[in-house]
């Protein structure tokens, strides 16, 4: 069996027909790529064809990209020199989109070459878009939920199949740059635009062999093998494209703090390979792409956010023998702003939605939070009037529980208190199915203690929602200690229903993402206290890949919000509550009324429009800046510290019970340095003896809370790395 196939019709034209064996989308191995080769090579050397077109067979879409798993293996197998055979692999890439560039045509009358077209009928990513590229003519569906783009970069990779000096050749590097550094991904008009397409059609298979029967020679020679020819906004030693270039770097640096090595690499190639031709230019591609591959980073970055990532998503902790649970009706309990969030996204996957709150105003409050989310889809023209009116009828909003009837799965959003919750809970279950799923969306209370007002407490269940739902991709499911395989399934059915990652925890204090999350905040209120810097503080943050800072993060998440967390805590742990300096300045904070962005006042000083103007000068004269402030990497230290200890904490304990969600729950949960991989891959990148000997430096210097975890200390002694030990093959075997 082959994943691709050739045909050719009565016009002389080849179809090679791109179709996967096994799986739902084309992806692209080393065996399948060596295919291609050689059906060019047929085709160029058969009198009879005139022209070829590539194609796809899957129905709605061309390509996903290159099978990652790919890269592992050529590592693996290449024993002491895995550089040396990821740039041969790269080459041999470079030379087999080469030949399908030049086509045949005489080297130096740029004549003779048969041209090749490009029939892109659906989503188009990665390694399928750079062939594309290296075709003649692109023409893609009408389709306009069709993707095309390069989005590597998001992978903690870049193009490296010859799309990042394509494209920059053909638009100019300002022009590549949204495509290439950000990885967008475009319908087909969009595309059209960005000249990553050459059409759109509503046959594109027909209108690629119409192009192809009717192309000239000139048509085959791509720009940058033509005579004279000129980057476009000018190369970098030109006055406009020196200006480009001056202006693309500060856009990187700027964007990602130059934290993630990918970017910086990209952009390298871009310059270097602009001085030289092409074919030099794919060559200096090919060594950058060979060092992002083989810096740690890069696949940490592929294992978490993409296998890691997808294997969550397709099932990898669903319990095995439980039959279909996909959610029919949900009920959702509380229409505030998590509960109106829970409700859009559940209308959005399709579900019937019954919205409760207290009275109709506040449940039509909450109904009216997806009709203004649709009305901003309609004005962008993502969402038709039909869409807006289907989806708002299948939300009821209601202060009757007597709608519930019916429902498979409730979430219960209402006020975070015990008891609140415990009194919604009997009278919900006085009138559900049976075998209706209970699920709090409580994001610090432990769901056992919630579970103890159920009367079945084997159907109870945690679905942590982060904040804004409809925008936030994670999704975190806590097992209380009777919580049974059923509910397990069914909270993972329905997350994958709404097209979010969920992880699986069992039940403690803060589960796992807040957990994590709270040490990070409190170091940096801490460091405050003892005279550093805010700016220091958010910048180290934000320089480790952080999205925000821990300080300006307080903010966002209202203060008084940690001020109630700390005084919950305290009175559940008593004695056993540690004392913090974080607390007291959190507390103080809220007697000032600064409560942060809600209340236009907290860390920040914020302008009439609720735009951060700068820190609050207030919280200098309360906490003076020391006059020697600390070194940056021992500030980046602690704030890492602060969490990965957490992490490991929580697989020590069995609050994780499987090591890829820890690292895909901190990315996609609160920002965790994407970079890294996560917290537990960010230990191996720098290793378990040197973590466990840090662990003692920072102990010493700031307390008992960077104490080294057993499991931690107990690895380092062994040499052993978190993947080596705890990856699910390791597990199995």
């Amino acid at each position: 069996m082959t994943d691709f196939t050739l045909s050719k019709d009565a016009d002389g034209v080849a179809f090679v027909t791109w179709d996967a064996q096994g799986k739902s989308m084309n992806v692209l191995t080393r065996e399948a790529f060596q295919e291609v080769s050689q059906l060019i090579d047929q085709a160029l050397n058969d009198d009879e064809i005139k022209g070829i077109v590539i194609t796809s067979g899957k129905e709605g879409s061309f390509a996903g990209g290159m099978d990652l798993n790919t890269l592992a293996t050529i590592r693996q197998e290449a024993g002491d020199e895995p550089a040396q055979a990821l740039f041969d692999f790269v080459m041999g890439g470079h030379h087999i989109l080469r030949k399908m560039e030049l086509a045949g045509m005489d080297p130096k009358t740029k004549k003779g070459g048969k041209p090749i077209a490009c029939a892109i009928n659906g989503t188009c990513a990665g390694i399928g878009t750079e062939i594309a590229l290296a075709c003649h003519h692109r023409v893609m569906t009408s389709n306009p939920k069709a993707k095309i783009g390069l989005p590597e970069i998001m992978l903690g990779i870049f193009p490296g199949g010859g799309g990042t000096m394509r494209f920059s050749r053909m638009v100019g590097a300002m022009a590549a740059a949204p495509v290439l550094l950000e990885g967008k991904m475009m319908d087909p008009a969009k595309a059209k635009g960005a000249q990553l397409i050459d059409a759109v059609s509503d046959d594109p298979v027909a209108a690629a062999k119409e192009w192809v029967l009717n192309a000239k020679d000139a048509d085959l020679v791509k720009p940058w093998d033509a005579k004279g020819y000129k980057m476009p906004g000018g190369a970098p030693y030109h006055p406009a494209g020196f200006m480009t270039f001056v202006g693309a770097n500060a856009m990187v640096n700027g964007k990602t703090q130059g934290a993630f090595p990918a970017a910086k690499a990209l952009l390298s190639s871009i310059y270097e390979g602009a001085l030289v031709d092409f074919d030099t230019a794919l060559k200096i591609e090919a060594r950058w792409f060979t060092n992002v591959l083989m810096n740690p980073s890069s696949s940490a970055m592929i294992r978490s956010l993409f296998l890691n990532k997808e294997a969550l998503e397709k099932g990898a902790v669903r319990p095995k023998d439980v039959p279909d649970q996909r959610v029919q009706k949900v009920g959702v309990l509380g229409a505030g702003m998590m509960g109106a969030g829970i409700a859009l996204v559940s209308a959005q996957a399709g579900m019937e939605v019954v919205l409760v709150d207290r009275d109709q105003e506040a449940a039509d409050k909450g109904k009216a939070y997806t009709e203004s989310y649709l009305d901003k889809g309609m004005k962008r023209g993502k969402v038709t009037a039909e869409k807006k009116e289907a989806m708002l009828a299948r939300i009821t909003a209601t202060p009757d529980l007597d709608n519930l009837k019916g429902c498979d799965l409730i979430i219960e959003a209402v006020f975070e208190d015990v008891g609140v919750k415990a009194e919604m809970t009997k009278k919900v279950e006085a009138i559900i199915p049976e075998d209706c799923i209970f699920a709090s969306n409580t994001s610090t209370l432990p769901i056992t203690d919630l579970a103890k007002a159920s009367a079945r407490p084997e159907q109870f269940i945690g679905i942590h929602f982060f904040s804004p739902v409809e925008k936030m991709f994670l999704v975190e499911i806590i097992k209380g200690k009777e919580t049974g395989d059923r509910a397990v399934a069914k909270a993972l059915d329905y997350v994958r229903q709404i097209r979010k990652t969920p992880i699986v925890v069992n039940d403690a204090r803060f589960f796992y993402a807040n957990r994590c999350i709270i040490p990070y905040i409190n170091e940096g209120v801490r460091m405050i206290a003892e005279g550093v810097n805010p700016v220091l503080i958010d910048n180290a943050a934000r320089q480790l890949g952080f999205p925000v800072g821990p300080i300006q993060l307080t903010d966002e998440t209202s203060i008084d919000l940690g001020a109630k967390i700390a005084r919950a805590t305290k009175a559940a742990m008593g004695d056993a509550y540690p004392e913090s300096p974080s607390d007291d300045l959190i507390f103080w904070m809220e007697e000032q009324g600064r409560l942060g962005r809600k209340a236009n006042a907290g860390f920040f000083d914020y302008d009439d429009k609720g735009k951060r103007v700068e820190y609050w000068r207030g919280l200098q004269e309360k906490f003076p800046h020391a006059e020697d402030q600390p070194d940056l990497i021992e500030v980046q230290e602690r704030l890492m510290f602060a969490q990965v200890l957490e992490a490991v904490r929580a697989l020590e304990e069995g609050v994780l019970e499987d090591i890829r969600e820890g690292d895909v729950g901190a990315i996609l949960g609160w920002g965790f340095a994407p970079w890294s991989g996560g917290p537990l891959s960010w230990l191996d990148i720098i290793g378990t003896p040197y973590a466990a000997e840090r662990c003692d430096q920072l102990t010493e210097a700031y307390g008992e809370r960077f104490a080294c975890p057993p499991l931690l200390r107990e690895m380092a002694e062994k040499g052993q790395s978190f993947y080596g030990r705890f990856a699910p093959k390791a597990k199995a075997a």
